[in-house]
């Protein structure tokens, strides 16, 4: 194995041989975590050294543990995610790998888009469980590494799992030689390691992954999860909380090398950034994180946050573009609707934002008194300040461009007719003995009301919402095997159980290659009778939710209408039904109220 060259150390592992230590109860540590009371900070007081990796990383997992926090992307957004990945992290690839999930049909799709453009950097990897069926799926995409849930704690062994160490050992350790027989790089994520017995279990896990990996000739990697965010950094806490233990217990104790190691952290007790910065330190070359932070519960380390902290560790962007930054938050708030809290840093509206007096006189003199670095440089955001009537277009201007993040052609310019109108409302308020500055809320309401193209409305942001919960329900029924079938019966009774589990459906169908309806009309039991005039072999094929779908293989769903039939509010969602050749064979169709979907998703 070649030595480690940290720039702190010169750490060389250790020859000790580790046994795996089986135990008829689960080690949960009670004393640390009582779970009736706040989890236990415990001192061993032993000071482990910080040793960095001569080269760290940035990974992503935007697109696995980011979306279980929210709606799934559509197979575009992801594409588009990615290319804003490729672009952030720059050529020498500081940003280094993206993990995707491989089960759906879309995200298959959009592992395949992703590949087709033929980036170095993000390399992408895939995720799978500890099973050889899904080992298929990265071999069939052609993948040349994934992500391995290999779960350590005996909370997940015992009470998850229900196997015993030495079981679940020898499972893990059968994916991972079936991985190496395929050519692919395995990357085992540790699972809730900051509640494990590392000397028990992780360690001797370890030291079997690294010989299989020499023996192979190939990395087998680890990722370190501290799953509930429970890891701390404090010198001289104990194991098995203490991140810089266990980091140098698998760097020199297990002999993992560091460019084989990776940490994966949650932010549920506010130390997410902290923590993946301090993994840096400790040891690991690679640290996991989301764009955003999104993640389940509280989040993960958020991409934007590491950008900034390897350039302050390194001092070097490395290639890096940090407007992106600004770009990505822009594309998550407009075209996908997410909401960021005013207060994220970086990201959110009042990042670089001041209301205080004191400080705006302060700005005004010289920004960098609190500003602490000039964020219109680098993340195309100039400072902004609230307003006054000595403020003027430009002004009134530069804080709308700043307060919204608009960059590029979305700048609006002092000429605007909507400026003038605003300047002309403050200065109205100044002049009738108003003597404060103009707050933020009340800057926002008066641009929204002579500038409202520049926001999303609510109803816009309702209709973003019902199309993307549309898409994610007919993404799912196009690969019922009964719908697959196009046996008209097999499809009526599929099509009679997803109007009775979702209410907001008024009508469900399927259609042949040629547009032609094979099924009867399947209705909620008060729509019946108002569905009577549509015939069983209707010719549907000059409908665009019929076209669409025929001519691009992708899910469609029309704008609102107001049904003829019912009279409510609708919008017609239909995916392509594929036989295994992959040809389309049929068209499913759901017709939704559009009311009773977003308050089905409130």
């Amino acid at each position: 194995m070649k030595k480690k060259k940290g720039f702190i150390f010169k750490n060389i592992a250790k020859s000790t041989k580790y046994p795996l230590i089986d135990v008829e109860a689960p080690e949960l540590f009670r004393d640390v975590f009582p779970y009736s009371e706040m989890c236990k900070v415990k001192f061993d007081h032993k000071i482990e050294l910080i040793d960095p990796p001569d080269e760290i990383y940035i990974t992503d997992t935007t697109f696995r543990d980011g979306q279980q926090s929210r709606p799934p992307f559509t197979a575009k957004q992801i594409e588009d995610l990615f290319e804003f990945l490729h672009r952030l992290g720059g050529a020498n690839g500081v940003i280094r790998q993206s993990e995707f999930f491989l089960y759906s049909d879309k995200d298959k799709d959009a592992v395949t888009k992703c590949l087709e453009k033929g980036y170095r950097y993000p390399e992408i990897t895939g995720w799978i469980r500890a099973v050889k069926e899904d080992l298929q799926l990265v071999k069939d995409l052609g993948l040349k590494e994934t992500g391995i849930l290999t779960s350590v704690s005996d909370y997940h062994i015992f009470m998850k799992l229900k196997k015993t160490r030495s079981q679940a050992f020898k499972d893990y350790v059968k994916i991972v030689e079936s991985t190496l027989e395929h050519g692919i790089i395995p990357r085992c994520h540790f699972e809730d390691i900051t509640r494990a017995d590392i000397y028990g279990f992780c360690v001797p896990f370890a030291q079997a992954l690294i010989n299989m990996s020499e023996e192979a000739k190939i990395p087998v990697k680890i990722r370190l999860c501290d799953t509930l965010g429970i890891g701390i950094t404090y010198p001289g806490s104990a194991l098995p909380r203490s991140m810089g233990k266990i980091i140098r217990a698998m760097i020199d104790d297990a002999g993992v090398p560091s460019e084989y190691l990776e940490w994966h952290g949650h932010n549920d007790f506010n130390k997410v950034i902290v923590n993946s910065v301090s993994a840096w330190l400790y040891g690991c070359s690679y640290v996991n994180g989301t764009l955003l932070g999104i993640g389940e519960r509280t989040g993960n380390a958020p991409i934007e946050g590491l950008v900034m902290e390897y350039i302050s560790l390194t001092g070097d962007e490395n290639g890096m573009d940090t407007k992106l930054i600004t770009e990505i938050r822009n594309y998550f708030e407009k075209e996908m609707g997410y909401h960021i809290p005013r207060s994220q840093p970086l990201v959110g509206l009042d990042f670089n934002a001041t209301s205080a007096g004191v400080h705006i006189d302060g700005l005004l003199k010289n920004e960098e008194i609190y500003t602490s670095f000039d964020t219109n440089k680098l993340l195309d955001r100039p400072i902004t300040v609230n307003i006054t009537d000595k403020s003027g277009l430009a002004g009134i201007a530069h804080w709308i461009n700043s307060r919204f993040a608009l960059v590029g052609k979305e700048r609006v310019e002092k000429t605007h007719p909507g400026v003038a109108k605003v300047n002309k409302r403050i200065i109205k308020q100044y002049e009738e003995g108003r003597i404060t500055a103009i707050s933020d809320d009340e800057m926002e309401h008066v641009v929204r009301r002579h500038m409202p193209e520049i926001f999303m409305s609510e109803f816009e942001l309702l209709k973003k919402k019902a199309h993307d919960m549309a898409a994610h329900l007919i993404e799912e029924y196009i690969e019922d095997t009964a719908i697959k079938s196009m046996i008209p019966e097999q499809q009526e009774e599929a099509l009679k159980n997803i109007v009775e589990e979702y209410p907001f459906i008024q009508f469900a169908y399927t259609v042949n290659s040629e547009g032609v309806k094979i099924t009867r009309n399947i209705t909620q039991v008060v729509d019946r009778a108002k569905y009577s005039k549509i015939g069983l072999h209707e010719d549907f094929s000059d409908r665009d939710w019929f076209i669409s779908p025929m001519k691009t293989g992708k899910i469609s769903v029309t704008d609102i209408y107001s049904s003829r039939i019912t009279g409510a509010l609708c919008v017609t969602v239909s995916g392509p039904i594929r036989d295994e050749f992959g040809d389309i064979i049929g068209i499913l169709g759901l017709d939704i109220k559009f009311e009773d979907l977003t308050k089905a998703g409130e």
